[in-house]
């Protein structure tokens, strides 16, 4: 405010200015600006403490499907599948297929699913073309060779004229089937010394095996070996030839024995790379033919799982 002039002055008047501070209620020490970064601290530790609790008290699953809502794995699968051309574009994200609804979209649809095809989720729970089929086809694989090793060996010990070659013939179960296994010793070979012809004995011997195995539906592989004995000129003859003309020769007289030609699944000579004794490539002992029993294949092509996985038996008649 202005104050009055001195009298017979023409000083001008004083301008006296009068500031008033006004401070907030409880001090400057509550200002709002930490008030938001506080309550984003609290916001992070119970989002941290929430996952803690999620992680100790669900499975892996509960988990899968926890991380599957916040980055859903599945429209990541339909984004990039035959149908659809982007992000649902093709579909619906919780459709069975993958592919276009509308007439303006790709698709493969035509292409991947014949006229007429039909199915849907229980697609592959029946009893063909399963695993279920594969395990009931193996277990009947399994059964039919314990009968088959059990047929034969009763075979040899009835017959005085093959009863000797009991020793030389041994039932293996594999993961591919069963092996039988016809071995030589230092006493007796199945076939005459560094030829493939079969002996009298050996012969009979593997016609009474292909009579016994003739009826049954599961593919044979035969597989010949040799000792480590060679040759003078490995040109002219070599224990590779040797081992798979020793097997050709098997699967001609098992062929003679009633063994259908379409039974044959690999005919191998491995010459003396599998030896029995391997501290002793020359043991006569090494010296064998290897007719396998192969499981039978399943409707995916390939021959059944459970077989391959079967827990290893003891050897039959060693």
């Amino acid at each position: 405010m202005a104050g009055r002039a001195p009298h017979g002055s023409n000083q001008p008047p004083r301008i006296i200015v009068r500031k008033i501070y006004i401070e907030g209620h409880g001090g400057g020490h509550h200002g709002g600006a930490w008030k938001v970064a506080y309550a984003d601290f609290v916001t992070a530790m119970m989002a941290f403490f929430l996952l803690m609790w999620l992680l100790g008290a669900t499975n892996e699953k509960q988990r899968k499907a926890l991380a599957d809502y916040f980055a859903p794995t599945l429209v990541e699968f339909k984004q990039n599948s035959a149908g659809s051309n982007g992000l649902l574009r093709g579909d619906s994200i919780n459709a069975q297929e993958n592919y276009p609804n509308r007439a303006g979209q790709t698709g493969t649809r035509s292409m991947t699913v014949p006229v007429g095809g039909s199915g849907g989720k229980d697609v592959g729970t029946g009893t063909k073309g399963t695993l279920k089929d594969q395990r009931a086809l193996t277990a009947q694989d399994q059964q039919n060779f314990a009968k088959m090793s059990q047929t034969v060996q009763q075979k040899i010990r009835s017959n005085p004229k093959l009863a000797r070659l009991a020793k030389h013939v041994r039932f293996v179960p594999t993961r591919d089937g069963m092996r039988i296994d016809l071995i030589d010793d230092a006493n007796y070979s199945m076939f005459d010394l560094g030829t493939t012809a079969l002996v009298a004995e050996a012969a009979n011997l593997i016609g009474m095996i292909g009579q016994s195995i003739a009826t049954m539906e599961n593919p044979i592989m035969i597989r010949g070996h040799t000792d480590s004995l060679g040759y003078g000129d490995p040109r002219n003859m070599n224990n590779w030839m040797l081992s798979s003309g020793r097997a050709e020769a098997t699967r001609r007289r098992l062929a003679a024995g009633g063994v259908p030609e379409s039974m044959f699944d690999r005919i191998e000579g491995v010459a003396d790379r599998e030896p029995t004794i391997a501290d002793n490539p020359m043991d006569p002992r090494n010296r064998r033919v290897s007719i396998t029993m192969l499981y039978r294949k399943s409707a995916f092509g390939d021959q059944a799982t459970t077989g391959r996985l079967a827990p290893r038996q003891p050897v039959i008649g060693k």
